[in-house]
């Protein structure tokens, strides 16, 4: 099912989290921030709307990183439904990329829950005192990449808000895979 991210609850501050990576530690908020922020991205293996960008998620991770701007992928899917989410292809995927950003499991999906992610991918822009900047897309790309010359407004975003420490006016929602929740967890 196809889901859109709401309007972003500009200034809200990011919830803290403690979630196992795919290379076996444990990561918590604190640890995983920039000197000048935070990408926080819902992501996971098997939506076709993240398959389709995850080159270029790499590639904005990259570039962030100079800036000061850490970065997470968690993926919140409910694996027993969706095995192509499942932990253990989680670190296959990581591992066949070489993602520049620990990718976080949150199997209880209180995660999603606490930041309000209803979407893959779905990102969050958080500034240096982790309130949030950006709520919205990597770019204009959908089941396929966008154009190579589409403006690249996640990277735009979080390079503003490394400098100046708020987010662009102007923000269009993310569109993905909807979180595949868990029957328990509806």
């Amino acid at each position: 099912m196809v889901a859109q991210s709401p309007a972003g609850d500009i200034g809200f501050r990011a919830p803290g989290f403690r979630l196992t990576g795919t290379d076996g530690n444990i990561y918590v908020l604190n640890e995983v921030r920039g000197q000048n922020g935070l990408l926080v991205m819902f992501i996971c293996n098997h939506c076709p709307y993240v398959q389709a960008v995850l080159d270029r998620i790499i590639r904005v991770v990259r570039d962030l990183s100079p800036l000061g701007i850490g970065a997470v992928g968690i993926n919140s899917n409910d694996a027993a439904s969706y095995p192509e989410d499942s932990f253990e292809n989680m670190v296959k995927a990581s591992r066949a990329r070489g993602f520049p950003f620990p990718y976080l499991h949150d199997p209880t999906q209180d995660v999603a829950r606490a930041y309000g992610a209803v979407c893959t991918p779905d990102f969050f822009g958080f500034n240096r005192d982790l309130r949030l900047r950006y709520r919205g897309r990597l770019d204009a790309s959908r089941k396929e990449a966008a154009p190579p010359d589409a403006k690249r407004e996640l990277l735009e975003a979080m390079t503003m808000i490394a400098e100046t420490g708020t987010g662009p006016a102007e923000q269009h929602p993310a569109l993905g895979c909807s979180i595949k929740w868990r029957a328990d967890n509806p």
